[in-house]
């Protein structure tokens, strides 16, 4: 017997070799249906139904080659690895490369409509990318990839291979030793706890709910399964780099992503300098200037926004893109800007600034999505891999449907090794929802340190208020999200350099000897960061 679930106080439920997938996203759904084509039956978990999950609002596209030349796919690589600083897993990365085009096949042939132009795919060049290789759907790619998951993934619950807990939340993994057994699930109705004896693959978004109001993605991914899964021992990884999109809108209470689909078809940033509109990116970085990676454009919006000769706001100038690109491609992005900004982005420029839009650090994992414990893989936004120092546009679909893969299938290829040994729960809470208003508070620390520039005097004063701050609490769920501050703030104070989407005011330039994974680990009541190269030697800073 791999695995089965206990539904506590109703009995059990014997489900043989099934594995547990918490998150229902890219991610998730592209694990279980990797699990259903190899007959391995999985527990797909979720907080919200998929329809609701972050990766409906994706929207710049998934990148490519679709030409298939080994030309284009090395490019395709090297972009991928240039944007991340050279930070990511060079094997892993040329890996994910290979299998994209086949991948955009698959989501076609389930019935994803991306846009065609002539009878081929219509392609864009995104931000950081040496050619257009991005396949997209207007702007609605992230909702048009999830309704074709959604529906295949349907097939497989009809058939009993996919069983779905939808409203149910992570609340801690059981371990034995080093190997995960399964994890405690809660229903957010019931408030009833279950245990799900098990492999786990984590593939629970990312961290934006850590910074309430200052990010493109939504409060429901809240970084609490990272959180928890880190107090029992699982290493997180570069959780310093965590990338600002160029443009963003204020509207319904958040940040709302103008979408760089906007600049490759034409947009353009300035900001007034004297009586002149400066095309600032332009000027630095020539005629395609607005689409140099994100970390790069954001530095030069902290830049220019500090001169004395400039003044605020920064303008998205989308005036001169095509009437037909509008009306067949960014006409949702033209409706936000009505409805929030009361602004027609055809006729006027747009004022834009920097948000939190991703995270490339995270869960630790290997190239085929191991942790550092047995049984328990991740995959998707809240694992670090594939993107290094900072995210290329286009490749955070493609990471997440490919880590799902690969998750999944290492998983099914570790079952047999499984062997179920019952834990209790000894945790010992109920993970409660923390009020907003400390919500509130923890992400007004996080981002007035971990913002577009850092230095030590701000990164060590917010360190020991989180530290006071977990020794006066005994909520559970809060102490969770402070060890994963204070982790995020120890990783970027023990970087000292500059690199990708970490600028340190400070340590301004990249150094070669920092050209290493930063590791957290909670151990004996502490944070520990590390430094591990790429080849997995380490170097303890404490």
């Amino acid at each position: 017997m791999a695995a089965f679930m206990n539904w506590q106080q109703k009995g059990q439920k014997i489900m043989n070799e099934t594995i547990i997938i918490i998150g229902a996203g890219f991610g998730g759904l592209s694990a279980a249906l990797t699990l259903a084509e190899r007959d391995c039956k999985c527990v797909l978990v979720s907080r919200q139904p998929s329809e609701r999950a972050q990766s409906v609002l994706a929207e710049g596209g998934i990148s490519g080659a679709l030409s298939q030349d080994a030309e284009d796919i090395f490019s395709h690589y090297q972009d991928t690895m240039k944007a991340g600083c050279d930070l990511a897993d060079s094997d892993a990365v040329r890996r994910m490369v290979q299998f994209a085009p086949e991948i955009i096949r698959q989501l076609k042939a389930l019935g994803a409509p991306f846009q065609m132009e002539s009878g081929t795919a219509a392609l864009r060049k995104l931000g950081g990318h040496s050619r257009a290789r991005t396949s997209f759907a207007g702007n609605s790619t992230g909702k048009v990839i999830m309704t074709a998951l959604i529906d295949e993934v349907r097939k497989k619950e009809v058939l009993g291979i996919v069983e779905r807990l939808p409203h149910h939340v992570f609340e801690s993994l059981l371990l034995d030793g080093e190997n995960c057994q399964g994890c405690i699930i809660r229903d957010c109705y019931s408030g009833q706890k279950m245990t799900l004896y098990g492999s786990v693959i984590l593939a629970s978004g990312g961290m934006s709910g850590l910074f309430p109001g200052k990010a493109t993605g939504g409060l429901e991914n809240d970084g609490n399964v990272t959180a928890s899964v880190f107090r029992q021992g699982v290493e997180l990884g570069n959780l310093e780099f965590i990338q600002y999109h160029p443009t963003a809108v204020t509207g319904a209470g958040k940040k709302l992503l103008v979408s760089e689909s906007a600049r490759s078809h034409g947009g353009r940033l300035f900001i007034k300098r004297g009586t002149e509109n400066w095309y600032f990116l332009e000027d630095f970085y020539g005629p395609e200037g607005n689409l140099v990676t994100r970390d790069t454009a954001v530095k030069k919006m902290q830049e220019v926004s500090e001169r004395e000769d400039c003044e605020l706001p920064i303008y998205l100038d989308m005036t001169g893109i095509n009437k037909k690109v509008w009306e067949e491609q960014l006409f949702e992005l033209r409706g936000m800007c009505e409805k929030f900004l009361g602004i027609n982005p055809q006729k006027d420029s747009v004022p834009v600034e920097p948000a939190i839009h991703y995270f490339m650090g995270g869960i630790l994992a290997d190239k085929n999505h191991r942790t550092n414990k047995k049984f328990l893989y991740a995959a998707g936004e809240c694992a670090c891999q594939y993107h290094g120092a900072n995210r290329l546009g286009g490749n955070s679909i493609l990471g997440a449907i490919y880590g799902g893969q690969k998750a999944a299938e290492t998983a099914v290829s570790e079952i047999r090794q499984f062997k179920m040994q019952r834990i209790e729960d000894d945790t010992g809470y109920f993970s409660a929802p923390e009020a907003m208003d400390k919500a509130k508070r923890l992400g007004e620390i996080l981002e007035k340190c971990m913002g577009i520039m850092r230095n030590e005097d701000r990164l060590r004063s917010a360190l020991c208020e989180l530290e006071e701050w977990f020794v006066k609490t005994d909520s559970w769920v809060i102490q969770n999200k402070l060890l994963l501050g204070i982790a995020m703030v120890k990783s970027a104070l023990e970087r000292r350099e500059s690199r990708g989407a970490h600028w340190r005011a400070d340590y301004p330039r990249e150094e070669k000897d920092f050209q290493r994974i930063t590791v957290a680990r909670f151990e004996k009541g502490k944070v520990k960061i590390l430094f591990r190269k790429i080849s997995e030697d380490e170097v303890d800073v404490g």
